[in-house]
């Protein structure tokens, strides 16, 4: 352990009481801070977590958290039902390695996701008619939440319609995982790059247009590409939506346009109009989605082509990818392997978070609508948590000691542009489409680990 380091002296605190985990802070030398940086941006996804692994197994500086932090970690309680059920699983020990991609596969075909897109067909079930013999384009068809999509369409196909869907299915698994690729006479899956224009003979009724580079850690290390997604291909689907006269056409946004909120402005509404850094480090990703909806809205009020865009507040639930580096699945990785789980610095940033259920429910109700040039923010308002009371929160649902610790961010993304917080004001979903969240955080978090362990 370095002697000396240019970081403030620590203070061993009062030891936390009451929990048996523990908050330690883990502070790096600020002269290794940059060169870290710059390795976790060069070597990607398993450069980035290997080093927040190497921080804490060395432990540079170490201590337990203030009574803050006991505090905290009193208030973060799983319901029993929760530690129940991991009881019943065992001891959980993670199947997902990252270079293991048929274990991620077959955990694509679980009891969990089955019940969601079951529970999902009866939520729609008013609106199965425009289901019904339509065609569907879906862009990032088989990341996480286009997945979820075509699971339903092939549910409701199987066991729900006469008259099957059809879904023309594109992706180029910039990010994503190629196993498993669901496809069949109705669901046609084309490997295709939507920033090259895509020529179908067939009539489309609607265009989903998800595909992008949503991780922070994955749109710093593919920025370019991340801006060509959300500008160049989404005029090329809208073009396309053009062309085919489609009856409706989603883009997928992101609550990234509003960039780090205005404190007045949160629980933040449609109306905000953000506040967001054109030079910083997740620029490539909010810029290009702040584009894609001008870009959308033009097509709107031009050629009146049905568009609608969907800003999505931290959706989580099964089928994430485990090594995706967001906040949720980044600490379930870690307590399944019965490792601390990372903070990056003081963890006071406060989010809202939306299981996935409740996300594509919305995305189907708005396409659905006749609210064509609206934007939507989709999530669920409360529980409004911070990123320390989530680890503690996660923690807590394992049958057996979990530590949480704070390291400096080992990447930019998060050192300076993580927003402070982000809460949506869903109050236009609610009055245009009658949505309404189903899942509390605690039920979609007990999913969710049932899905890593297997289920």
């Amino acid at each position: 352990m370095p002697q000396k380091t240019k970081s403030k002296p620590v203070r061993r605190a009062a030891k936390n009481q009451g929990s048996d985990n523990k908050l330690i802070s883990i502070r790096i030398p600020e002269n290794m801070i940059e060169d870290l940086r710059k390795v976790a941006s060069s070597k990607g996804d398993l450069g980035y977590q290997q080093l927040i692994k190497t921080y804490i197994a060395k432990g540079l500086v170490r201590e337990e958290s203030s009574k803050e932090g006991a505090q905290a970690s009193a208030k973060g309680v799983v319901a029993p039902a929760l530690k129940e059920t991991l009881k019943k699983i065992g001891a959980p020990v993670l199947q997902i390695k990252k270079q293991e991609r048929d274990n991620v596969a077959k955990l694509a075909d679980s009891q969990i996701i089955a019940e969601d897109i079951r529970n999902l067909g009866q939520y729609l079930k008013p609106y199965h008619r425009y289901f019904s013999g339509k065609t569907f384009l879906i862009t990032g068809a088989f990341g996480f939440l286009g997945r979820y999509m075509v699971h339903l369409l092939k549910y409701l196909n199987d066991e729900v319609l006469e008259k099957p869907a059809r879904a023309l299915l594109l992706d180029n698994f910039v990010t994503g995982y190629e196993q498993r690729v669901i496809s069949d006479k109705n669901l046609i899956f084309h490997r295709h790059n939507v920033i090259k224009p895509f020529e179908t003979a067939e009539d489309v009724d609607y265009i989903i247009h998800a595909a992008g580079i949503a991780s922070p850690v994955y749109y710093t290390k593919y920025p370019i590409e991340t801006m060509d997604v959300g500008t160049t291909g989404t005029r090329n689907m809208l073009e396309l939506a053009y062309k085919k006269s489609v009856k409706s056409f989603i883009f997928m946004s992101s609550s990234e346009v509003y960039g780090d909120p205005d404190p007045k402005h949160v629980p933040t509404d449609e109306t905000y109009n953000g506040n967001v850094s054109i030079m910083g480090p997740r620029s490539c990703y909010d810029e290009s989605k702040r584009f894609g909806e001008t870009m959308s809205l033009a097509f709107w009020r031009t050629y009146n082509v049905p568009v609608k865009i969907v800003r999505p507040f931290n959706v989580f639930g099964p089928g994430i990818r485990p090594d995706d580096f967001r906040v949720l699945p980044n600490f379930i990785e870690h307590a399944l392997r019965k490792e601390p789980l990372p903070i990056h610095g003081h963890g006071k940033n406060m989010r809202s978070f939306c299981y996935i259920n409740d996300e594509i429910e919305a995305i189907f109700r708005i396409l659905f609508s006749e609210e064509n040039g609206e934007a939507f923010n989709v999530g669920n308002p409360g529980p409004e948590i911070s990123v320390r009371d989530l680890a503690l929160l996660v923690a807590k649902a394992m049958p057996y000691k979990v530590d949480v610790v704070n390291i400096d961010p080992p990447h930019a993304v998060y050192a300076s542009s993580d927003p402070k917080r982000r809460c949506p004001d869903i109050t236009k979903l609610r009055k245009l489409t009658g949505f309404e969240p189903r899942y509390s955080l605690e039920d979609g978090l007990m999913r969710t680990i049932r899905w890593f362990c297997g289920e």
